[in-house]
């Protein structure tokens, strides 16, 4: 009986030796069709380099036939991950110079992580290679993504997560508007699993954004309205038109935000 525990676990170190040998290998071009296929087809790792372990690449939206890799966000990722995420123990580390504050790190298990505090800078210039309707606003300005600690965790075919995001979008203009910048405005998202509530505010600006509504499994839901700061209103027409259906509201004309997907 001793001799066949021992053969077992020779047998079982050997197998884990060569796992670690043949993921060793294993190129990151690989992660990019896990990465499209998480998020529905719409992004994807550009010009991947390095390994499962050790690596970079950019971000970008998923192309489509034979169209090229679009970089979304400023710079390349690098990413390290321990080999110890083989026995359960995860550790992995995420940095870019160019878009992060921060180097980011990842602890945890195979079913729970918690992900450090940082924020991402999204230059909002790219946002029109998602497609309509960005592609026709063409936004411009500067987009910054801020966390506190997050704390992810597998539950069934999915992930939950908790914790608080903040995204600013500062200095927004449009190609289809005359009034440059037209605002700054804050969004907060309220994670609980796979729901988050969020609420839309101006923090100034000609053109007026307030909402809230709920994201939840990849669904949007938002009610809100947008409306021309005093002196504006001729100027933001065109653009508000644009975006809804025009209504009165305590004798103010504005324009009510309804977006469902």
């Amino acid at each position: 009986m001793r001799g066949l525990s021992r053969v077992l676990m020779w047998a079982a170190t050997a197998l884990l030796s060569v796992l670690i040998t043949i993921s060793a290998f294993l190129p990151a071009a690989w992660l990019a069709p896990l990465v499209e296929s998480r998020t529905g087809g719409r992004l994807t790792l550009g010009d991947a380099q390095g390994s499962l372990w050790r690596g970079s690449a950019f971000i970008g939206a998923a192309p489509s036939g034979k169209d090229a890799v679009t970089a979304l966000l400023p710079g390349r990722f690098a990413w390290r991950l321990s080999p110890l995420v083989l026995v359960g123990r995860v550790e992995a580390t995420m940095e870019n110079a160019e878009a992060l504050s921060n180097v980011v790190s990842i602890r945890g298990s195979w079913s729970t992580w918690t992900i450090s505090p940082s924020s991402m800078a999204l230059p909002a210039e790219r946002l029109a290679a998602l497609g309509a309707p960005l592609n026709t606003l063409q936004p411009s300005g500067q987009m910054k993504l801020g966390w506190q600690q997050l704390t992810l965790a597998r539950n069934g075919g999915g992930v939950d997560l908790s914790g608080v995001m903040t995204l600013d979008l500062l200095a927004m203009a449009s190609r289809l508007s005359p009034v440059k910048p037209l605002g700054s405005y804050r969004m907060r998202f309220d994670w609980q699993g796979r729901l988050a509530t969020l609420t839309l505010a101006t923090l100034d600006g000609a053109m007026l954004l307030n909402g809230s509504g709920r994201l939840q499994d990849g669904h949007l839901q938002f009610s809100g309205t947008a409306e021309a700061a005093a002196g504006q209103e001729e100027k933001l027409a065109t653009l508000l038109s644009l975006l809804g259906q025009r209504r009165q509201m305590n004798g103010r004309n504005i324009i009510g935000l309804e977006f469902k997907s």
